[in-house]
């Protein structure tokens, strides 16, 4: 593919992208991206695919790139388009048009639906073309955008030199582990004392806590070492809180590099229940869940009805975690025998309970305190944009312009775990919880210095956009539905004469 000093032309990079070849291009060096890599890279393929982003290397380093006074004018990836590469019969590596392009009003913006033959069907299988890959006209500026990264990359030396990357150990996560040991020394006492509601209470609020440092865990906040990291957060996530914490850095990885794209972004896609754009009554695929979000008239009929029916459908945000995670593990690591088991531990719960009705209200208590934490989540993007301007847009006008904070009292930050701080969180995931506040100062300077908006509200009008968000769509959803119905029934008049 060339030595490393070669000077690469657009033209090059293009026909190797077309050839299957994975690139990546960093301060103006392209690196070749093995297939073995990718498949084994800890935060999912797709966060390369997606994004094409990757750490200091240069071992993968097969030359440079010709670039403009503004930067690389970057290509279209070809996963963003419906293309992914898998194994053919002949067990080689071969394009698979897993989706199609829907025709949309707005040039830049793509939205994936499903292929006509089938997403199960080999469709062409000369893979994507050159014009695939040629950026669609949009009204952003290439020179605005790379302005945009400039700047954010002075941003965050600005940060590293105010030592921000360090961690509040002691300060930080000293009340926090006095909390979590608190809450489950409580569940424990209440529970052998048979007050089961005070015990699920306090097991449902410790899970929610837990969550918080999972989450810095997961991102390498907290001792910034990957493997000590996950270790902390498999104790925490998988062992006390049942969940995966690998399918989450998966998922939640994606969702940082695509944020708020109905088509690749899975925190945003939650079809039949809840929609927070148009978009969705495309019937669009879902490159994460390699799958088409359906939209049918139950799916219509729930939308319509999710502003009023959001905070119940977010009571059993717990379970829905359950069913992701389990579904992944499955998935990518357990076979049918493996994936069994574990009768002895469900037993148990049941008898400690003392009997069914017990354990089921023991079991509701519990996962419906945790509604307030899937709150948290949806609040800081479910009302913002959800439009797609493409791959010119800079990394940090897109998290500005998809993400917003709440604003809360320091005192109580506690019980937002730092997720209320999302904007600054999205610009830099590795910065630690403890100090994403005072950073915070810096992205506002940021954000008014390039002329863009640092979007922040309080809890409660927060909640308002997010509902107005939703009644609009439900709107949509139930005028869509009246139409529908009205031109069944002229049809079925009009056969009947």
């Amino acid at each position: 593919m060339g030595t490393t000093k070669a000077l690469w032309t657009r033209e090059q990079v293009a026909a190797q992208i077309v050839a299957g070849k994975t690139l990546v291009i960093y301060n103006k060096l392209l690196l070749s991206i093995p297939q073995a890599w990718l498949d084994a890279h800890p935060g999912g393929s797709l966060a390369i695919l997606h994004f094409m982003r990757i750490t200091r290397t240069s071992r993968y380093v097969v030359g440079t790139v010709e670039t403009t006074e503004h930067g690389w004018e970057p290509f279209v990836p070809p996963t963003m388009v419906g293309w992914t590469r898998k194994v053919g019969g002949d067990g080689q590596l071969e394009w698979f048009r897993e989706a199609n392009v829907a025709h949309n009003t707005v040039p830049s913006e793509v939205l994936l639906i499903e292929t006509e033959t089938g997403h199960n069907a080999l469709a062409q299988t000369r893979g994507p073309t050159m014009s695939d890959l040629i950026l669609a006209p949009t009204e952003l500026s290439l020179q605005v955008q790379s302005q945009h990264s400039a700047a954010y990359k002075r941003l965050h030396k600005r940060i590293i030199d105010a030592g921000l990357y360090q961690t509040c150990y002691v300060t930080g996560y000293g009340p926090e582990v006095a909390r979590y040991a608190l809450l489950a020394v409580i569940s424990a006492i209440a529970y052998t004392h048979n007050w089961l509601i005070t015990s699920a209470i306090c097991l449902g609020l410790l899970w929610q806590q837990l969550v918080f440092t999972v989450h810095d865990l997961g991102h390498m906040g907290v001792t910034h070492n990957w493997t000590v990291d996950r270790l902390i957060a498999i104790v925490l996530a998988d062992f006390i809180g049942g969940l995966s914490v690998g399918w989450w850095v998966d998922n939640h990885n994606v969702h940082h590099l695509v944020t708020n794209h109905p088509s690749h972004d899975p925190d945003i896609e939650h079809l039949p229940f809840l929609a927070i754009s148009t978009a969705f009554f495309n019937s669009l695929w879902s490159s994460y869940y390699k799958r088409i979000m359906t939209f049918n008239r139950f799916t219509a009929f729930v939308v319509s009805l999710q502003h009023k029916l959001f905070y119940v459908i977010l009571g059993f945000g717990r379970f829905n975690l359950y069913v992701l995670a389990y579904g992944f593990l499955f998935r990518r690591a357990f076979g049918h025998k493996r994936a069994k088991g574990g009768r002895w531990s469900w037993w148990l719960e049941i008898i400690g309970c003392g009997s069914w009705s017990k354990a089921l209200i023991y079991l509701l208590v519990s996962h419906f305190v945790t509604a307030p934490l899937h709150v948290q989540f949806v609040l800081s993007h479910f009302s913002m944009s959800t439009e797609d301007l493409g791959p010119m847009e800079s990394f940090p006008h897109r998290q500005l312009r998809t993400t917003t904070d709440v604003i809360c009292p320091p005192a109580l930050s506690f019980l937002h775990g730092g997720l209320h701080l999302q904007v600054t969180h999205h610009l830099f995931p590795r910065l630690p919880r403890h100090n994403l506040l005072q950073a915070s100062g810096f992205v506002k300077e940021f954000a008014k210095e390039q002329g863009l908006t640092y979007a922040e509200f309080g809890f409660v009008s927060g909640n308002k956009q997010v509902l107005d968000v939703l009644k609009g769509v439900a709107d949509q959803a139930q005028i869509m539905s009246m139409v529908a119905e009205s031109e069944i029934r002229g049809a079925m008049e009009k056969k009947e004469q």
